[in-house]
């Protein structure tokens, strides 16, 4: 299977858990090197409703959605892993699944920034064979040159109308739920495009923190363009 059929079916699995909570965390950590070569970690933190989740994994189904097992969650994650194996350039792939705080992760380095951004054109490819939303082919690049790095991210409004097709107690999911995003350099961070974005006081990393609800309605975007010093 491609990595979208599986990691799609790792987000319905863990959707189908969240049903009763809106609190989770998306956290995407980016460490990158000076010649464009780095880091990914991808965390899936539900730790704040681990003892409802806990409660929810007795169960067989709710809301109509099935109640994934340790088995189910665990293929998905090494679905995944074997297919980032095949990407050129991506290598050192490593997953971890901790049942007890519910909370599981995806790492990988990459060579240069167009082998990661290959990892999410393949997803979102995959994905839009279905939904059609218009994402941007690229999402992430940087320019050694100029020491330019770019996180790209156009919204749809495809995304807000499915969203809204959802039930009522299924759209409750996103309240509490947040995506964060921290990008680390190894030179110092001249300048930023995202107002909701901040760098750190030590000027190598720059932090974002979205609520989903603000992503999912257009109101706030992951799109930033980072200035290095040279």
């Amino acid at each position: 299977m491609h990595m979208i059929r599986k990691t799609t079916l790792y987000i319905i699995l863990f959707f189908s858990m969240t049903l009763f909570t809106s609190c989770f965390e998306v956290l995407e950590e980016i460490n990158l090197n000076s010649d464009g070569s780095g880091t990914m970690l991808v965390t899936f933190n539900l730790s704040r409703s681990k003892s409802k989740i806990a409660s929810v994994m007795l169960l067989d189904s709710v809301n109509g959605y099935k109640v994934p097992s340790k088995d189910d969650i665990n293929l998905a994650l090494k679905d995944a892993e074997n297919h980032l194996k095949t990407i050129n350039g991506i290598s050192n792939i490593k997953k971890t699944a901790d049942f007890e705080n519910y909370i599981f992760t995806l790492s990988c380095n990459f060579d240069k920034v167009a082998n990661l951004d290959a990892v999410f054109q393949d997803l979102i490819r995959q994905q839009n064979k279905k939904e059609k939303i218009n994402f941007n082919t690229t999402n992430f690049a940087y320019n050694s040159a100029t020491n330019n790095f770019e996180r790209y991210f156009s919204y749809d409004t495809k995304i807000k109308k499915i969203f809204y097709k959802l039930k009522g107690e299924d759209r409750k999911v996103f309240n509490d739920a947040t995506y964060t995003s921290i990008y680390r350099f190894k030179n110092a961070v001249k300048s930023i495009s995202n107002t909701h974005a901040k760098v750190a006081p030590n000027k190598k990393a720059v932090f974002l923190k979205i609520d989903a609800m603000s992503l999912i309605l257009g109101e706030k975007s992951v799109a930033n363009t980072i200035q290095l010093s040279k």
